[in-house]
């Protein structure tokens, strides 16, 4: 079995982080979000992995690598334009070829890995088999309507939808599937929906499985959900100190702390990372924070956020929360008179002023 990812897509509901960064890149616990895809495909016995990229930019490529780092052979497959989930698929027919293969959303992270979706599938002799996940936003997803037990149709963000599960993004087929999305046209989105092509393979007769993720299952395509996935990767760290950590210094709870971080004067309360190179001083790190690289936070408090690399928090009077800071970003004090807020800010960004 073969393992297909995607990795393109625009990220627009992540902007302005993704103005600079694709968002399968953005760190969650320190670690990017696609990192997460690979590993779980690694962990399920997968050898070969095929990331479809935005041929726009080869950021994907160049920062992942071969997969020699995971003991795996990595392809990239480029993607002219966003063509939609179906067209995913189309592109990598050359790759996956007569395979089974798992189709894993590099922006979806899955507590429990993707071996038990493996196994399942092979036993089960269907053509297709979808991750089904319950939510309380339906319409933002492909939504099944069920019939004794069966799927009978997926329908793509329906704006009534027939059930109260959504199509997770970890789908997994035999070659079928190219036939079916071959017989596609683009959509009202102008897209090819892979929905579509899962409805179709039902009503062809083929045998269109499925199984509910019972663990936690996330797709992080806002910011919201990006602190939900930091906060619950957080809760299954394993303490670990490389760094170094001051005699006037708290540190309590599910703590990393990376190499060459140093701590000072300060209370950090897990779960929390703290990367590599880091300057806690006179300063509070609260539950469910993650703290990139060579970042300084000094004089100021900090809890339920995503700090990414080289950013700078230095006496800031009020706690910093439920926020996520892109790179090299700075948040600082004020100086001279008179006192004011001086913001220099992207496109669509949000900012709350107490």
């Amino acid at each position: 079995m073969k393992a297909l990812i995607a990795s393109g897509g625009r990220g627009t509901r992540l902007r302005p982080i993704t103005h600079t960064q694709n968002k399968h890149l953005i760190p969650i616990a320190n670690k990017p979000i696609l990192y997460y895809a690979i590993e779980a495909a690694v962990d399920a016995g997968i050898k070969e992995i095929g990331i479809v990229y935005n041929a726009e930019s080869r950021e994907v490529p160049d920062y992942v690598g071969d997969g020699s780092k995971w003991g795996v052979r990595i392809s990239y497959i480029p993607q002219e334009k966003p063509g939609g989930l179906a067209q995913v698929v189309q592109l990598a027919e050359k790759f996956v070829a007569k395979d089974k293969f798992i189709f894993y959303l590099g922006d979806n992270m899955l507590i429990g890995g993707i071996k038990r979706f493996t196994e399942e599938f092979e036993k089960s002799g269907c053509n297709c088999y979808l991750t089904l996940a319950k939510v309380k936003d339906p319409e933002r997803f492909g939504v099944p309507e069920f019939r004794g037990g069966k799927i009978v149709r997926i329908e793509e963000k329906p704006k009534q939808p027939k059930s109260n599960y959504a199509v997770a993004g970890i789908y997994l087929y035999d070659h079928h599937i190219f036939e079916a999305v071959s017989s596609l046209k683009p959509s009202a989105r102008g897209e090819l929906e892979i929905s579509d092509a899962h409805t179709l393979l039902i009503e062809r007769g083929l045998k269109v499985g499925f199984t509910e993720i019972t663990g936690w299952w996330k797709d992080t395509g806002k910011p919201t959900d990006l602190l939900e996935a930091n906060r619950l990767i957080l809760d299954n760290i394993e303490v670990r100190n490389d760094g170094d950590i001051d005699k006037y210094s708290d540190v309590a709870g599910r703590v990393v702390i990376e190499e060459g971080a140093k701590i000072v004067n300060s209370k950090i309360r897990g779960p929390v990372i703290i990367g590599k190179n880091c300057i806690i001083e006179n300063s509070y790190i609260g539950p469910f924070t993650s703290i990139g690289d060579r970042t300084e936070v000094r004089n100021s408090e900090v809890e339920y956020s995503i700090i990414l690399r080289d950013c700078k928090i230095t006496s800031v009077g009020i706690r910093i929360e439920g926020s996520i800071l892109g790179n090299d970003v700075e948040v600082v004090e004020a100086v001279g008179k008179p006192q004011v807020h001086r913001f220099m800010i992207g496109d669509q960004s949000r900012i709350e002023v107490a």
